[in-house]
């Protein structure tokens, strides 16, 4: 199998692409390895859907992790939950909310789904029971 690094007219094929910026070519890269141009942006990860593993969507091209998600748009039950910072019933409780606030679900694991409140809400973890339908 030809290297396509090295394949003719490799210079000019796109490696990478996010949204709007332009195109990282094999020739903007002679040794094939990335790297970071600066200081990486100090996140709040209180609202900043990203962890180590997983990222909203939206962050793709400002936040550098290996899975992006488009979020599954949920409703808090009637009662409310509990926005805990961890997937466990003894985690820091980040914030409460009320029955039909909108919660957008980027993973599920262990019968918690992690995510955050609305668009541009706190992010944590909410037990998958404490979930519904959203409603518009």
């Amino acid at each position: 199998m030809e290297n396509l690094r090295d394949a003719p007219g490799a210079a000019n094929r796109p490696l990478l692409q996010f949204g709007g910026s332009p195109a990282v070519t094999a020739s903007a890269i002679p040794t094939g390895q990335l790297s970071l141009s600066g200081p990486s942006e100090k996140l709040d990860v209180a609202h900043w859907p990203v962890r180590g593993d997983l990222a909203h969507i939206r962050l793709a091209g400002r936040c550098f992790v290996p899975h992006y998600a488009v979020p599954m748009e949920r409703s808090v039950v009637a009662g409310g939950a509990s926005l805990r910072v961890a997937g466990n019933t003894a985690a820091e409780v980040r914030e409460e909310l009320i029955g039909g606030t909108a919660f957008n679900v980027l993973d599920i694991s262990g019968g918690w789904a992690w995510g955050q409140v609305d668009e541009d809400g706190c992010v944590g973890y909410l037990p998958l029971e404490a979930l519904g339908e959203r409603r518009s």
